[in-house]
């Protein structure tokens, strides 16, 4: 039976977010809003990861791509997941340094938590570089103290994922980084199974 419930998703970040490497372009995303329509919802989701993009680059777009999507009186909702491409090495160093990174995270939270309710996911690990493993993981250790520090509930996932044999043997078939349909349909059962996931979409 349908709710009445009008749900509207903004997905916010980079490759990850975007699917890249699903043949099925369901990726994560759009598992999850699949499983909320199935119950009932009436759900409309954008995906709005953008490959390469560093949080520096998100900085500049997150707020007018929402606003343009999520109207008021519906009950909108938004999901950060960035800083892989930061961690990216160019030139000898990475794309953006983890001050900035750091930086720009609290920015775009602090914005976003005045307006929607926001989640928060870490980056994600890739299969065929240990350095920037170390790196992600670094990141999301200082994410997940921002967003404690904000009172915006945070998920690690690049910890379940680097252990995750179908994420990396997925992604090492692939192009290294990201896995195909088996990969993302694990990062969608480990959302669906966080209790801040369900308190999002439970009300």
């Amino acid at each position: 039976m349908m709710t009445d419930r009008d749900l509207r998703f903004c997905f916010l970040g980079e490759s990850f977010v975007n699917g890249t490497g699903d043949r099925t372009h369901l990726g994560w995303t759009g598992r999850l809003c699949q499983t909320l329509s199935q119950r009932g919802d009436r759900v409309t989701y954008y995906n709005l990861g953008i490959r390469r993009e560093t949080s520096t680059e998100l900085l500049e777009r997150w707020q007018q791509e929402c606003d343009r999507r999520l109207p008021p009186g519906c009950h909108h909702r938004v999901v950060f997941c960035f800083g892989a491409n930061d961690t990216t090495l160019e030139n000898g160093t990475t794309r953006v340094e983890l001050a900035q990174s750091l930086a720009n995270a609290r920015q775009i939270l602090n914005v976003a938590q005045q307006t929607y309710p926001v989640l928060m996911l870490s980056p994600g690990p890739i299969a065929d570089d240990d350095a920037q493993n170390a790196r992600i993981h670094e990141l999301s250790g200082h994410f997940a103290h921002l967003c404690e520090t904000l009172k915006i509930p945070y998920l690690d996932i690049f910890t379940p994922l680097s252990r995750s044999t179908i994420w990396m043997q997925e992604a090492m078939a692939g192009d290294g980084a990201h896995p195909d349909a088996g990969g993302y349909t694990e990062l969608a059962r480990i959302i669906q199974a966080w209790s801040a996931w369900n308190a999002f979409t439970s009300f």
